[in-house]
């Protein structure tokens, strides 16, 4: 049995999902201390167990670098949803959990005997959480939900890309992570309300409606404005100048989100802020082109180092481009928490992107919980779990 603390180490949660959106949400929970119970498939586990290359350790013990990005802080047990004794295995936990996660199909968990009813008869109090690819119910609540394809029809991938006939996804699974998060949320709401009423919630939510959940001003510029938003590859489609502008050496991003800045970004590099179609941010989204070429004009002569430490003196937000290498090497990064040391069963002493969240007591001392656990090998946990279970603690 796994102990831990952080805000939620009196939770128990069933992990039922598999590949990335179920998963995160559990590793959300379990970064903030739950007992995560990572229940899997024998003799294969999770299907991210073999997804890659790249795989790390040796050739009969292999790793996946996808599953250790999702599955920190969790036990391993392995059940065969289809036997009955381990059906029974299943429904003990259920009967132990505070949370249960699934992101089945719908209908699934009802062929096995294991639907909402016989969930929350064995155990009131639960709160399940379930993700689909489309919503539980409508015209295609049925649909299987995959991230590539759910960023497409939710979306996101038309105002992704160089341009508008350039649609791209985004560089992570955003919207099996999206929906990880909202599931998050929404469970640690559900436990609060839980409080009140001593009874479990059904908390729902989908690929699909996560990621219409954060069109932000896209979604209101087509509800309220009539505009259908386009990709305006790496600069913003509202305000001007905001996005990546190349320099002699490579390219800087600045972003001037206020007239204010805009008058400072004149002013350090000799430009006319009142010049016609440039005097407001609204003449200047019209005139995008004409800005980028003046404002690229002004760093024609600039390599990016200087630059940049020109922009900051000057007080107008700027940034690099960082390749993932240059990210995990950066000490801002190691600062805020975000890589974890962990000891692997197998590999050894492995470091791991950290939760991103820190937390301090009221006297400004950080409390954010360090004692994180490798991802679990498959079953690992599977003996000390049934044990737990027999035992009636």
């Amino acid at each position: 049995m796994t102990s831990s603390t952080g805000p939620l180490s009196d939770i128990v949660v069933v992990d039922l999902s598999r590949a990335l959106a179920g998963p995160h949400a559990t590793m959300m929970l379990g970064d903030l201390g739950a007992r995560v119970i990572k229940v899997e498939t024998p003799g294969r586990g999770d299907d991210t167990r073999g997804w890659g290359p790249p795989f790390v350790g040796d050739e009969g013990r292999r790793e996946s670098t996808y599953f250790l990005s999702a599955n920190r802080n969790k036990e391993s047990i392995t059940l065969d949803l289809k036997d009955a004794d381990d059906r029974e295995v299943l429904l003990a936990l259920v009967h132990r959990a505070d949370v249960l996660v699934e992101n089945f199909r719908t209908g699934v968990l009802e062929r096995l005997g294991l639907g909402i009813e016989e969930l929350t008869r064995r155990n009131p109090r639960l709160v399940v959480l379930s993700i689909t690819g489309f919503g539980h119910d409508g015209p295609e609540g049925g649909r299987a939900g995959y991230d590539q394809i759910a960023q497409g029809e939710a979306g996101v991938m038309s105002l992704t890309g160089s341009g508008p006939d350039d649609p791209q996804r985004v560089g992570v699974p955003i919207a099996d992570l999206l929906s990880g998060m909202y599931g998050a949320y929404g469970v640690v709401a559900a436990l609060h309300e839980r409080d009140r009423t001593g009874r479990g919630t059904v908390v729902r939510t989908s690929l699909l409606a996560s990621v219409v959940g954060v069109h932000a001003f896209q979604g209101t510029r087509w509800t309220v404005a009539g505009e259908v938003g386009r990709s305006a590859g790496n600069h913003h489609p509202s305000i001007a100048p905001y996005g990546l502008f190349h320099c002699r050496d490579g390219s800087v991003q600045i972003a001037v989100g206020s007239e204010g800045l805009w008058q400072r970004l004149c002013a350090a590099f000799g430009l006319d802020p009142v010049a016609p179609g440039f005097a407001t941010n609204a003449e200047r989204v019209a005139h995008r082109d004409e800005v980028i070429d003046l404002v690229e004009g002004a760093f024609a002569d600039w390599d990016a180092e200087p630059l940049l430490a020109r922009l900051a003196e000057v007080g107008v937000p700027a940034g690099k481009v960082r390749g993932l290498d240059e990210v995990y090497a950066w000490d801002q990064v190691a600062s805020q928490g975000l890589l974890v040391d962990v000891d692997h069963p197998t590999l050894g002493r492995v470091t791991l992107p950290g939760p991103p969240l820190r937390f301090f007591d009221g006297d400004g001392t950080e409390v954010t919980r360090r004692d994180h656990a490798a991802p679990p090998t498959l079953d690992e946990d599977g003996a000390a779990i049934r044990a737990w279970l027999a035992s009636g603690e």
